[in-house]
Protein backbone atom coordinates (compact mmCIF):
# COMPACT_ATOMS: atom_id res chain seq x y z
CA UNK A 1 0.00 0.00 0.00
CA UNK A 2 1.41 3.39 -1.04
CA UNK A 3 2.41 5.63 1.85
CA UNK A 4 0.54 8.98 2.01
CA UNK A 5 2.69 11.97 1.25
CA UNK A 6 3.28 14.44 4.05
CA UNK A 7 1.65 17.85 3.60
CA UNK A 8 4.34 19.62 5.65
CA UNK A 9 6.18 22.13 3.48
CA UNK A 10 8.94 23.03 5.92
CA UNK A 11 9.39 26.04 8.16
CA UNK A 12 7.96 29.31 6.85
CA UNK A 13 10.23 32.33 6.79
CA UNK A 14 7.27 34.71 6.49
CA UNK A 15 6.93 37.08 9.46
CA UNK A 16 4.07 36.30 11.85
CA UNK A 17 1.13 38.67 11.88
CA UNK A 18 1.29 41.20 14.70
CA UNK A 19 -1.48 41.10 17.31
CA UNK A 20 -3.58 44.30 16.97
CA UNK A 21 -3.15 46.71 19.88
CA UNK A 22 -6.03 46.99 22.32
CA UNK A 23 -7.50 43.61 21.43
CA UNK A 24 -7.06 42.28 24.97
CA UNK A 25 -7.48 43.92 28.37
CA UNK A 26 -6.13 42.65 31.69
CA UNK A 27 -8.64 42.90 34.53
CA UNK A 28 -7.12 44.53 37.65
CA UNK A 29 -9.56 42.51 39.75
CA UNK A 30 -9.26 38.87 38.69
CA UNK A 31 -6.06 39.40 36.60
CA UNK A 32 -7.56 37.56 33.64
CA UNK A 33 -6.97 38.60 30.03
CA UNK A 34 -10.28 39.69 28.56
CA UNK A 35 -11.40 40.36 25.02
CA UNK A 36 -11.70 44.17 25.03
CA UNK A 37 -14.90 44.14 23.00
CA UNK A 38 -16.61 41.87 25.56
CA UNK A 39 -15.65 44.32 28.33
CA UNK A 40 -16.99 47.37 26.49
CA UNK A 41 -20.21 45.54 25.62
CA UNK A 42 -20.61 44.86 29.35
CA UNK A 43 -20.53 48.59 30.24
CA UNK A 44 -16.77 48.36 30.97
CA UNK A 45 -17.34 45.81 33.71
CA UNK A 46 -15.34 42.58 33.86
CA UNK A 47 -17.66 39.72 32.79
CA UNK A 48 -15.66 37.32 34.98
CA UNK A 49 -15.41 39.03 38.38
CA UNK A 50 -17.55 42.19 38.07
CA UNK A 51 -14.65 44.62 38.43
CA UNK A 52 -15.80 48.11 37.39
CA UNK A 53 -13.24 49.74 35.13
CA UNK A 54 -12.71 53.50 35.31
CA UNK A 55 -14.46 55.20 32.41
CA UNK A 56 -14.49 58.63 30.80
CA UNK A 57 -17.23 61.19 31.34
CA UNK A 58 -18.45 60.62 27.78
CA UNK A 59 -18.75 56.86 28.37
CA UNK A 60 -20.54 57.48 31.66
CA UNK A 61 -23.12 59.68 29.96
CA UNK A 62 -23.56 57.09 27.20
CA UNK A 63 -24.20 54.30 29.70
CA UNK A 64 -26.42 56.29 32.08
CA UNK A 65 -28.51 58.85 30.19
CA UNK A 66 -31.22 58.00 27.68
CA UNK A 67 -29.72 57.80 24.21
CA UNK A 68 -29.18 61.22 22.63
CA UNK A 69 -30.81 63.08 25.52
CA UNK A 70 -27.77 64.80 27.05
CA UNK A 71 -27.56 68.53 26.29
CA UNK A 72 -24.35 70.03 27.64
CA UNK A 73 -24.37 73.48 29.22
CA UNK A 74 -21.56 75.79 30.41
CA UNK A 75 -19.14 74.23 27.92
CA UNK A 76 -17.59 77.64 27.26
CA UNK A 77 -16.21 77.92 30.82
CA UNK A 78 -12.52 76.98 30.75
CA UNK A 79 -9.65 77.23 33.20
CA UNK A 80 -7.12 80.04 33.25
CA UNK A 81 -3.67 80.03 34.88
CA UNK A 82 -4.05 82.46 37.82
CA UNK A 83 -0.75 81.50 39.45
CA UNK A 84 1.44 81.05 36.34
CA UNK A 85 1.98 77.59 37.78
CA UNK A 86 4.97 75.53 36.66
CA UNK A 87 5.75 72.03 37.92
CA UNK A 88 8.83 70.04 36.88
CA UNK A 89 9.39 72.28 33.90
CA UNK A 90 5.82 72.09 32.54
CA UNK A 91 3.39 74.98 32.87
CA UNK A 92 -0.28 74.59 33.78
CA UNK A 93 -1.55 75.55 30.32
CA UNK A 94 0.48 72.76 28.71
CA UNK A 95 -0.84 70.28 31.24
CA UNK A 96 -4.42 71.36 30.49
CA UNK A 97 -3.83 70.90 26.76
CA UNK A 98 -2.43 67.41 27.34
CA UNK A 99 -5.36 66.56 29.63
CA UNK A 100 -7.84 67.69 26.99
CA UNK A 101 -6.24 65.36 24.46
CA UNK A 102 -6.34 62.43 26.91
CA UNK A 103 -9.93 62.94 28.06
CA UNK A 104 -11.42 64.50 24.89
CA UNK A 105 -13.02 67.09 27.15
CA UNK A 106 -12.27 70.69 28.09
CA UNK A 107 -12.49 70.16 31.85
CA UNK A 108 -12.79 67.57 34.61
CA UNK A 109 -16.59 67.93 34.73
CA UNK A 110 -19.37 67.91 32.16
CA UNK A 111 -22.83 69.18 33.08
CA UNK A 112 -26.09 69.23 31.18
CA UNK A 113 -29.75 68.33 31.04
CA UNK A 114 -30.65 64.73 30.26
CA UNK A 115 -33.25 62.03 30.74
CA UNK A 116 -32.89 58.73 32.57
CA UNK A 117 -35.65 56.22 31.84
CA UNK A 118 -37.75 59.17 30.66
CA UNK A 119 -37.25 61.24 33.84
CA UNK A 120 -35.77 64.71 33.35
CA UNK A 121 -32.57 65.32 35.32
CA UNK A 122 -29.68 67.73 35.70
CA UNK A 123 -26.54 65.64 35.25
CA UNK A 124 -22.95 66.30 36.27
CA UNK A 125 -20.15 63.84 35.45
CA UNK A 126 -16.51 64.11 36.51
CA UNK A 127 -13.70 62.76 34.33
CA UNK A 128 -10.65 61.27 36.08
CA UNK A 129 -8.71 61.36 32.79
CA UNK A 130 -8.59 65.17 33.02
CA UNK A 131 -5.83 65.92 35.55
CA UNK A 132 -7.02 63.15 37.85
CA UNK A 133 -10.50 64.62 38.06
CA UNK A 134 -9.11 67.40 40.24
CA UNK A 135 -11.41 70.22 41.33
CA UNK A 136 -10.38 73.69 40.22
CA UNK A 137 -12.34 76.91 39.73
CA UNK A 138 -14.11 75.61 36.60
CA UNK A 139 -15.28 72.38 38.22
CA UNK A 140 -16.64 74.39 41.16
CA UNK A 141 -18.35 76.87 38.83
CA UNK A 142 -19.85 74.14 36.65
CA UNK A 143 -21.18 72.33 39.70
CA UNK A 144 -22.84 75.53 40.92
CA UNK A 145 -24.28 76.17 37.44
CA UNK A 146 -25.78 72.67 37.53
CA UNK A 147 -27.33 73.37 40.96
CA UNK A 148 -28.80 76.70 39.77
CA UNK A 149 -30.22 75.11 36.62
CA UNK A 150 -31.70 72.23 38.62
CA UNK A 151 -33.43 74.74 40.93
CA UNK A 152 -34.65 76.85 38.01
CA UNK A 153 -36.14 73.88 36.15
CA UNK A 154 -37.21 71.87 39.24
CA UNK A 155 -35.03 68.92 38.23
CA UNK A 156 -33.31 66.35 40.44
CA UNK A 157 -29.52 66.74 40.43
CA UNK A 158 -27.42 63.63 39.74
CA UNK A 159 -23.62 63.95 40.01
CA UNK A 160 -21.04 61.23 39.35
CA UNK A 161 -17.82 61.94 41.22
CA UNK A 162 -14.43 60.58 40.17
CA UNK A 163 -11.75 62.81 41.60
CA UNK A 164 -8.31 63.13 43.07
CA UNK A 165 -9.12 66.18 45.18
CA UNK A 166 -8.36 69.89 44.87
CA UNK A 167 -6.21 71.02 41.92
CA UNK A 168 -2.81 72.14 43.21
CA UNK A 169 -2.19 74.23 40.07
CA UNK A 170 -4.75 76.78 41.34
CA UNK A 171 -3.77 76.86 45.01
CA UNK A 172 -6.29 78.36 47.43
CA UNK A 173 -8.64 79.16 44.53
CA UNK A 174 -9.13 75.42 44.17
CA UNK A 175 -9.57 74.82 47.91
CA UNK A 176 -12.30 77.47 48.16
CA UNK A 177 -14.46 75.45 45.74
CA UNK A 178 -15.22 73.10 48.65
CA UNK A 179 -17.07 75.88 50.47
CA UNK A 180 -18.60 77.26 47.27
CA UNK A 181 -20.14 73.93 46.19
CA UNK A 182 -21.32 73.15 49.72
CA UNK A 183 -23.05 76.54 49.99
CA UNK A 184 -24.77 75.96 46.64
CA UNK A 185 -26.10 72.63 47.90
CA UNK A 186 -27.36 74.25 51.13
CA UNK A 187 -29.41 76.64 48.97
CA UNK A 188 -30.60 73.71 46.84
CA UNK A 189 -31.72 71.87 49.99
CA UNK A 190 -33.65 74.93 51.20
CA UNK A 191 -35.50 74.84 47.88
CA UNK A 192 -36.44 71.16 48.46
CA UNK A 193 -34.18 69.91 45.68
CA UNK A 194 -33.17 66.27 45.35
CA UNK A 195 -29.42 65.60 45.07
CA UNK A 196 -28.27 62.04 44.34
CA UNK A 197 -24.50 61.66 44.63
CA UNK A 198 -22.88 58.70 42.87
CA UNK A 199 -19.33 57.86 43.98
CA UNK A 200 -17.11 56.05 41.50
CA UNK A 201 -13.52 54.83 41.66
CA UNK A 202 -11.75 56.88 42.93
CA UNK A 203 -13.48 59.66 44.87
CA UNK A 204 -11.00 61.34 47.19
CA UNK A 205 -9.68 64.59 48.65
CA UNK A 206 -11.61 67.85 48.56
CA UNK A 207 -14.40 66.41 46.41
CA UNK A 208 -15.11 63.79 49.09
CA UNK A 209 -14.85 66.49 51.77
CA UNK A 210 -17.47 68.63 50.04
CA UNK A 211 -20.25 67.92 47.56
CA UNK A 212 -19.67 64.18 47.01
CA UNK A 213 -20.75 63.32 50.57
CA UNK A 214 -23.60 65.84 50.76
CA UNK A 215 -26.13 63.92 48.71
CA UNK A 216 -29.64 63.32 49.97
CA UNK A 217 -28.91 59.82 48.75
CA UNK A 218 -25.32 58.60 48.33
CA UNK A 219 -24.68 55.67 45.99
CA UNK A 220 -21.35 54.02 45.20
CA UNK A 221 -20.21 51.59 42.54
CA UNK A 222 -18.83 48.25 43.82
CA UNK A 223 -15.29 48.35 45.28
CA UNK A 224 -14.88 52.08 44.57
CA UNK A 225 -12.05 53.77 46.50
CA UNK A 226 -13.61 56.54 48.60
CA UNK A 227 -11.79 58.68 51.14
CA UNK A 228 -10.09 61.96 51.97
CA UNK A 229 -6.39 61.26 52.53
CA UNK A 230 -4.67 58.14 51.25
CA UNK A 231 -4.19 55.11 53.51
CA UNK A 232 -0.42 55.63 53.83
CA UNK A 233 -0.87 59.26 54.90
CA UNK A 234 -3.44 58.24 57.52
CA UNK A 235 -1.26 55.42 58.89
CA UNK A 236 1.76 57.73 59.15
CA UNK A 237 -0.33 60.41 60.88
CA UNK A 238 -2.21 58.35 63.50
CA UNK A 239 0.34 55.48 63.75
CA UNK A 240 -2.39 52.85 63.54
CA UNK A 241 -2.69 49.96 61.09
CA UNK A 242 -5.88 50.40 59.08
CA UNK A 243 -8.53 47.65 58.74
CA UNK A 244 -8.60 45.47 55.63
CA UNK A 245 -10.69 47.01 52.86
CA UNK A 246 -10.51 50.44 54.47
CA UNK A 247 -11.88 53.19 52.14
CA UNK A 248 -13.74 50.78 49.86
CA UNK A 249 -17.42 51.31 49.08
CA UNK A 250 -18.24 48.11 51.00
CA UNK A 251 -16.43 49.34 54.14
CA UNK A 252 -18.20 52.71 53.99
CA UNK A 253 -21.61 51.07 53.55
CA UNK A 254 -20.99 48.84 56.56
CA UNK A 255 -20.11 51.91 58.66
CA UNK A 256 -23.03 54.06 57.51
CA UNK A 257 -21.22 56.59 55.32
CA UNK A 258 -23.12 55.74 52.13
CA UNK A 259 -26.65 54.48 51.45
CA UNK A 260 -26.28 51.95 48.65
CA UNK A 261 -23.86 50.07 46.44
CA UNK A 262 -25.28 49.70 42.94
CA UNK A 263 -23.69 47.91 40.00
CA UNK A 264 -23.25 49.96 36.83
CA UNK A 265 -25.80 47.92 34.91
CA UNK A 266 -28.46 48.71 37.53
CA UNK A 267 -27.77 52.43 38.02
CA UNK A 268 -30.27 53.71 35.46
CA UNK A 269 -33.15 51.73 36.94
CA UNK A 270 -32.20 52.47 40.55
CA UNK A 271 -31.86 56.23 40.06
CA UNK A 272 -35.16 56.35 38.15
CA UNK A 273 -36.80 54.44 41.03
CA UNK A 274 -35.37 56.86 43.61
CA UNK A 275 -36.57 59.90 41.64
CA UNK A 276 -40.10 58.43 41.56
CA UNK A 277 -39.93 57.49 45.26
CA UNK A 278 -38.91 61.05 46.21
CA UNK A 279 -41.67 62.50 44.05
CA UNK A 280 -39.33 64.43 41.78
Amino acid sequence: MAKAKSQWQGFSLKPKKEMPEGLWTKCPGCKKMLYTKSVSENLDVCPECGYHFRITAAARIKYFADEGSFEEIAREIVSTDPLDFVYRGTDYKSRMAAAEQKSAGKEAMLIGKAFVKGRGIMLGVMDFDYLGGSMGAVVGEKFCCAVEQAMSDSLPLIVFSSAGGARMHEGVISVMQMAKTSAALAKFDENKGLFISVLTDPTTGGVTASFAMLGDIIIAEPHALIGFAGPRVIEQTIRVELPEGFQTAEFLLEHGFIDQIVARKDLRSEVARLIDYCGK
